[in-house]
């Protein structure tokens, strides 16, 4: 096919004047170079990860939409407070998407991406929200054949960052998981990988309706983090499992201290003798989302053997280098439409992506309500 020489894409700008601003911005599409390939982008799941950066800080209270319906802009006020926080993209239009999938339209010289032309492929290499995508052959990984734009869509960040979970749990010596807002699209891939890898798994929700959404997927140990027995119910299962690692998607509030309260006291139940700094088995809280933006609230009362930081993917994937990212890249492949199958509620095209009334819906990172951009539409 003859390529366009410009691809529509979703910009999010935040000015210094705490103004958020979302459009669709017209830029140049870069040929292919030797071991590039051109991607007709036809599907994108709109992530938390990328809420954050298409969002910012933003009062979405403050939306107010202008432009047309084909070209849509959006403004939201930002808080000044915030923005001190976001200084080094301030006054810079931001491409938004870290992953999606769709048709290698053209391909580079080299036998390597040539072997892609007209395959369907999720990439992951930013800028996602946009009609065609240049990008390197070795960011793109090829989908059995029959599978969808949509279905592969969420083959990177959800998928590895469920495995990277398991992994890091088997490299830092612990032997089950403790994880929240675990009904989320990526708590159910991660219940999934634990029952087929006999992993023990504690998962925490928010909602009645979401332990019972996991019982029904086969989990054991579910803890509602609402209900007025919490922190026995987290006792048990934590006794139950021996798990002394969690990742926490919530980040503010008192949740994580809660954790590693639970992991001394269920530790304790099996201690032989008394210290007074406490168990001497390793807790570790890793924070790797924010859905709550508060401080992190905590009371030291679980010994002294403890840690609590933060958990990105990226950083993950370069530490477990290629060949351990190959082999996780590989299971996702080889599981995609079962342990790694993701569902969206609405799908949605890039003008339609930026209205009041579908941004009201997908900003909330409620259960049950993840959009997929479709790009091409």
């Amino acid at each position: 096919m003859t390529l366009p020489a410009t691809t529509l894409q979703i910009h999010s700008l935040v000015s210094r004047q705490g103004e958020l601003t979302l459009s669709l911005a017209e830029v140049p599409l870069a040929p292919p170079g030797a071991d590039e390939v051109v991607v007709r982008v036809e599907a994108a799941p709109m992530n938390p990860s990328d809420l954050g950066l298409l969002f910012g800080a933003a009062d979405l209270g403050t939306v107010v939409a202008s432009g047309t319906a084909s070209r849509p802009v959006v403004v939201a006020k930002v808080p000044q407070a915030a923005l001190k926080s976001m200084a080094a993209r301030l006054d810079q239009p931001m491409p938004v998407g870290n992953e999606g999938a769709g048709t290698v339209v053209a391909a580079g010289s080299s036998p390597a991406t040539q072997a892609l032309l007209g395959r369907t492929v999720a990439v992951l290499g930013g800028a996602m929200y946009t009609q065609y995508r240049t990008i390197a052959a070795a960011q793109c990984l090829p989908l059995p054949e029959g599978t969808t734009a949509a279905e592969g869509a969420s083959a990177f960040v959800n998928p590895l960052t469920a495995l990277g979970m398991v992994e890091t749990m088997r490299r830092e010596g612990h032997k089950a998981l403790v994880h929240t807002a675990a009904a989320s699209n990526l708590g159910q891939m991660l219940n999934r990988i634990c029952i087929a890898d006999g992993v023990g798994l504690v998962n925490i929700v928010r909602r009645q309706e979401q332990a019972e959404l996991l019982r029904g997927l086969g989990a054991v140990h579910v803890c509602d983090a609402s209900a007025p027995d919490f922190m026995a119910t987290l006792v048990e299962a934590l006794v139950a499992t021996g798990a002394t690692l969690a990742f926490d998607a919530i980040g503010g509030g008192k949740l994580a201290g809660q954790i590693l309260t639970a992991m001394e006291v269920a530790l304790n139940r099996t201690a032989t003798e008394y210290s007074r700094y406490g168990s001497t088995t390793h807790k570790q809280v890793y924070i790797y989302g924010g859905l709550d933006r508060g401080p992190t609230e905590f009371a030291r009362n679980f010994g002294m053997t403890w840690g609590m930081g933060g958990w990105l993917l990226f950083p993950f994937l370069q530490k477990i280098g290629p060949e351990g990212q190959a082999r996780l890249r590989a299971r996702v492949a080889a599981e995609l439409k079962t342990t790694f199958a993701s569902r969206y509620t609405s799908e949605v095209s890039m003008a339609e992506a930026l209205t009041p009334e579908r941004i009201a819906v997908y900003s909330r990172h409620a259960t049950g309500e993840k959009y997929l951009l479709n790009p091409a539409r």
